[in-house]
C-alpha cells in the first residue's frame, strides 16, 4: 500500500508547508499549502523560491486543486507539486495530467491499482501540461494547433 507516491527524480521535499497567507508575508519559507478557496496566482511572483506546493483536497469531489495545479505549471513552476488529502486512485491520472508529481493521500493506495490506472489508456482526449498529444491531433496532424 502506498502512503506516498512520487514521480520526481531525487528526494521529495520535506519542508513543512505554510499557508498561502503566511507564505506571502515572509521571505524564508520554501513550501506552501494551497487550501480550497486560495488563489494560486498569489504565488506566481514567488515561483523561483518555492520547492514544494501542497494542494489540499479535503474531499475527493472538490476539483479546485486541479485548477491551482494547472495555473502553477502553465506559469512555469517546476518544483514539487503534491496532492494531499482525500486523493483516490481513480484521480491519479487526471492529477498527473494537470501537473501533480507527488501524492500523500489520507488513506494508502493499493500499488497494483495505481499501476493499472496509470497504464489503462494509451491515448488522451484533451491537451494539458503533460505534453501528451491528444488522439484527435494524432488523427489529423494538420489541426495540431487548433
Amino acid at each position: 500500500m502506498a502512503e506516498f507516491l512520487s514521480f520526481r527524480d531525487g528526494d521529495a521535499a520535506q519542508e513543512p508547508a505554510v499557508t498561502v497567507e503566511a507564505f506571502t508575508g515572509q521571505s524564508n519559507a520554501t513550501a506552501v499549502r494551497i487550501e480550497p478557496g486560495d488563489d494560486a496566482r498569489e504565488l506566481l511572483p514567488h515561483l523561483g523560491r518555492i520547492a514544494l506546493v501542497e494542494v489540499n483536497f479535503p474531499v475527493f469531489g472538490d476539483g479546485r486543486g486541479y485548477s491551482a495545479a494547472r495555473i502553477l505549471r502553465e506559469s512555469g513552476y517546476d518544483g514539487e507539486l503534491r496532492a494531499v488529502g482525500d486523493v483516490l486512485v481513480d484521480q491519479i491520472v487526471a492529477m498527473r495530467r494537470c501537473g501533480f508529481d507527488s501524492f500523500r493521500p489520507d488513506k494508502p493506495l493499493d500499488d497494483a491499482a495505481v499501476e493499472r490506472a496509470l497504464n489503462r489508456y494509451a491515448d488522451v482526449y484533451q491537451r494539458t501540461i503533460d505534453g501528451r498529444s491528444p488522439v484527435w491531433a494524432k488523427r489529423r496532424p494538420e489541426t495540431q494547433n487548433g
